[in-house]
């Protein structure tokens, strides 16, 4: 699997996809943060970075999947994943290398981020003047939140030959996971409304979000990216049927 994952972490240093990524990101997280009067940190007047809670998901709603299109759906078109098959792996190490690789790349992305947080945290009056345990609690999410992005495009990878049908559908997969059922609740009144909530993933993303690191809620997300990738394990066996 650690082979699998230099081999793919590489490939994708050696290509303009992940350079792209990383800058999109970045300028768009430093253009809400930073610069847009509506949602800027400056103008805003709190010492806190819930612009960039609030807009990192939907970022990452279009990028991770662009970085996972080509993990199975790249092999196939290019007729390797047979000879990739063959080889001495089993499926779970070609789909954890793969999806590992992915994930790595998505959470580099937040690592230059941690300068904003430096700089809100120097910007505070008094300096330190911000909610460091919820801002934990939200890079914890997001990790989570890339992690099962990454495993939806994954699967949706998996599923298809072609990379622009694998970057839609995890797009339409990640959507329908983050916001659908928040959606979908605002539906309905009451109990029901807060269960149909409780399946998404913004529900337990804001939980982190104020500093309250659940079980219930880490567990919630485990569980999705294990089903996931468990998924993905069922389309690569569908071959032996």
């Amino acid at each position: 699997m650690l082979a699998i994952l230099r081999k793919e972490f590489n490939s994708f240093l050696n290509s303009p996809v992940a350079y792209v990524v990383l800058g999109v990101f970045l300028v768009a997280t430093g253009l809400f943060v930073w610069v847009f009067p509506d949602s800027s940190v400056l103008d805003y007047g709190f010492a806190d970075l819930q612009t960039l809670f609030n807009i990192a998901p939907w970022i990452f709603l279009f990028l991770i999947p662009a970085l996972t299109m080509r993990t199975f759906a790249e092999e196939k078109k290019a007729g390797t994943m047979e000879l990739l098959l063959t080889r001495p792996l089993t499926d779970g190490q070609i789909i954890g290398g793969k999806y590992l690789a992915c994930l790595l790349l998505a959470l580099l992305a937040l690592v230059p981020t941690l300068l904003y947080y430096y700089s809100v945290y120097q910007l505070g009056n008094p300096a330190g003047n911000i909610d460091s345990a919820a801002t934990v609690g939200s890079y914890l999410g997001l990790a989570l939140l890339a992690a099962v992005f990454a495993a939806i495009g994954v699967l949706a990878s998996a599923l298809t030959r072609d990379q622009i049908v694998a970057f839609l559908a995890a797009v339409v997969g990640c959507f329908l996971v983050y916001s659908g059922f928040d959606s979908l609740a605002s539906v309905f009144d009451g109990g029901l409304a807060y269960y149909i909530g409780q399946l998404g993933i913004a529900a337990h993303y804001r939980d982190l979000a104020k500093g309250l690191i659940d079980s219930r809620d880490l567990l919630y997300f485990l569980s999705l990216i294990a089903g996931c990738l468990l998924a993905t394990r069922l389309v690569l066996q569908s071959r032996n049927w």
